[in-house]
């Protein structure tokens, strides 16, 4: 049958049919022309309900859209307490409850109408809906202490007879390249603690070393700038910090950054002097250096500042430095105490999905111990309980106390890095602690619906403190004119639903330090998805940069080069003229552009395509010499009119 008259059958147009068949079970193409006679006999059977069904969806639609929209106009912002129930949360947006549910699974919360959601998912779900949630007053303090000072807290109530000495914490820093890691390498393969032989070492963010029958625990945060905040968080949860400066580079813009994030944490430091192996390396240029830039003046050159020179590399020094720092660990006694009989409390220093043992963290444990079977809470609400405490050796732990770092598996809520987890029952709510739909544009501009080039990205990181990096560095980006949107992040391997995701958004999927299921990548290939996954921070900025490079519009400066008096007219065509002229002041250029002026009044514009004196062609005159001219345009050139010769550069700006 032909497709025109089916579509006459069943009283619409043949495009509208040919939209719709594929929903209703007949995908025929949308260039058909015939369908089979069996085709349309079931086609005409099921049409009508089809319809039906599309009506009601429709109306569904309406209704729900109304209600939203009353709700926004009615109520531009709600009060909710800490914790609410869907049902309650519907009533009060005056949304109804299934299309609260639909935005709660939207952003990866599965839940139902009588269970409850924290006021941040009320306010991420209110953002969607275009509604204003606020806290209400009645949140009590009491549950809402700033984390940083949550800790400090517990130990300041505890009773000083209870406290013991325990372990110092160790941050390392510096700029990039002057072997932070090195460092960190040496002191771990110098100090084997009892029984660790021949241990695989798992990366999990800290671990701890011994040194004259004393541990240190290390903080192993990255060096790059783009971790700036894990730096911060690092700084927080140490004692002393060993801020490295290389010896053959001194004291660079990272260096100061990281002496800063020290200065406003208030701890101890010690100068590591690394590379003294190098033929290039200057102690006493690095020692000028901290004194003149950050008026940091050595110990030996009558300051107050600890200078520890080592060589990583070499394995120089690392025992000086370890020794060292259990003297400072010493002159600061009284603030290394802990009380090892009360519930522990510590705070997340990493955070990943790991495919074998689900979500897992390495905590700090900064008070009390941490033991197998414990409840783990963090702002009063239930994130798990312990299943299996792990060292860096991948070892299994009984209990973990204070100052001792370890991998806890168990969690129910991915915790982010800096949080602080507690032992005890927490309330049981629907978290949303990575929010996987982050909506804030890097770049700035006028307006989400505009024209102007964009990118965007879909994150898919190993932990969070890679993730929450990847999206700082991109923010600091100069994205010149370029609009940048993160659209989605979260953890773990890219799959198929992250695919669905990138295609609808038009976007690109950035893996770091994850891989992509064979299924997932066979979709991103067929459906042409950029995928990409990097190892490295530096490979997947500079990549970004240069996407964004490509996609800068440059910037059109206008460059006035001189005057041309019109002297003679020699020919008038449809689209050009050949004039006779005579440079009046500064120079003209061949393949140049041209303004016509009579007088004051603007005639109108074309192109100098050819300049000759005499019978030769030149590329550039200069003022005082006469020539002829081709102008290509409207003719409208007169003796006596003066032409403006200009010529438009193209200036693009360098994306940092």
């Amino acid at each position: 049958m032909n497709l025109t008259e089916l579509a006459r059958l069943l009283k619409v147009s043949p495009n509208f049919l040919r939209e719709k068949l594929p929903a209703l079970g007949f995908d025929i193409g949308l260039k058909a022309i015939k369908v089979d006679n069996q085709t349309a006999r079931k086609i005409l059977q099921q049409w009508p309900a089809f319809i039906r069904r599309q009506e009601r969806q429709a109306e569904e639609a309406r209704r729900q859209e109304a209600s939203i929209q009353s709700a926004r106009e009615l109520s531009k912002s709600i009060k909710v307490d800490r914790l609410v129930t869907v049902r309650d949360f519907a009533s009060l947006t005056g949304v109804p409850v299934n299309k609260i549910l639909a935005e709660l699974m939207k952003n990866g919360i599965f839940t139902s109408l009588n269970e409850k959601i924290d006021f941040e998912t009320a306010s991420i779900i209110g953002a969607d809906l275009g509604i204003d949630v606020i806290a209400n007053d009645k949140i009590d303090d009491d549950n809402q202490v700033d984390q940083s000072q949550k800790i400090q807290q517990v130990l300041d109530a505890e009773n000083r007879a209870d406290l013991s000495i325990r372990p110092p914490v160790v941050v390392v820093m510096g700029h990039v390249d002057h072997g932070k890691t090195k460092i960190l390498d040496a002191i771990r393969n110098t100090n084997v603690m009892a029984g660790e032989a021949g241990g695989i070492t798992q990366h999990i963010g800290a671990y701890q070393v011994e040194r004259r029958g004393r541990l240190i625990t290390f903080i192993d945060t990255p060096g790059h700038e783009a971790f700036t905040a894990m730096r911060n968080r690092g700084a927080k949860v140490a004692d002393i910090a060993i801020l490295v400066v290389a010896a053959d580079d001194g004291v660079k813009p990272q260096t100061i950054e990281a002496y800063r994030i020290i200065e406003a944490a208030k701890i101890p430091f010690i100068v590591a002097i690394n590379k003294i192996d190098k033929p290039d390396a200057n102690i006493d240029k690095v020692k000028q250096e901290l004194s003149n830039q950050l008026l940091l003046v050595p110990e030996d050159w009558g300051g107050k500042t600890i200078c520890s020179p080592v060589s990583a590399k070499e394995n120089k020094g690392i025992i000086e430095l370890l020794d060292t720092l259990l003297l400072v660990a010493d002159l600061n006694e009284d603030t290394l105490k802990a009380n090892t009989e009360a519930a522990a409390i510590g705070t997340v220093v990493e955070s990943r999905v790991d495919q074998g043992e689900g979500l897992v963290a390495t905590v700090l444990v900064q008070n009390g111990t941490l033991r197998v079977g414990d409840n783990l809470s963090c702002n009063g609400f239930d994130y798990g309980r312990v299943r299996a405490l792990k060292n860096h050796l991948g070892q299994n732990l009984s209990e973990v106390s204070p100052a001792m770092p370890a991998k806890i598996i168990g969690f129910k809520v991915a915790p982010a890095v800096g949080d602080i987890i507690e032992v005890g029952e927490g309330q049981k709510a629907k978290l949303k602690n990575f929010r996987p739909n982050v909506t804030d544009s890097i770049a700035t501009s006028e307006s989400d619906n505009d024209d102007g080039p964009r990118i965007n990205l879909i994150i898919k990181s190993d932990t969070l403190g890679s993730g929450e990096a990847i999206e700082s560095s991109i923010s600091k980006m100069e994205t010149q004119g370029v609009k940048v949107k993160i659209i989605f992040k979260g953890l773990g391997h890219v799959n198929e639903s992250d695919i669905s995701r990138a295609l609808a958004s038009k976007a690109q999927i950035i893996g770091f330090n994850v891989k992509a299921a064979p299924m997932a990548e066979e979709q991103a290939r067929v459906s042409a998805v950029s995928l990409k996954s990097y190892k490295i921070i530096y490979d997947l900025l500079n990549d970004l940069k240069a996407q964004i490079q490509d996609m800068v519009k440059p910037e059109i400066r206008r460059v006035d080069l001189g005057k041309l008096k019109v002297l003679a007219v020699f020919r008038s065509e449809k689209k050009s003229m050949i004039v006779g002229c005579k440079v009046a002041s500064g120079i003209v250029k061949r393949a140049s552009l041209i303004e016509i002026w009579r007088g004051s009044e603007l005639i109108g514009t074309g192109e100098l395509s050819i300049l000759k004196v005499g019978k030769e062609e030149t590329d550039m005159l200069e003022e005082g010499v006469e020539c002829g001219i081709s102008y290509l345009g409207k003719p409208l050139i007169e003796i006596g009119d003066t032409l403006q010769v200009y010529q438009e550069e193209q200036i693009f700006r360098k994306v940092k």
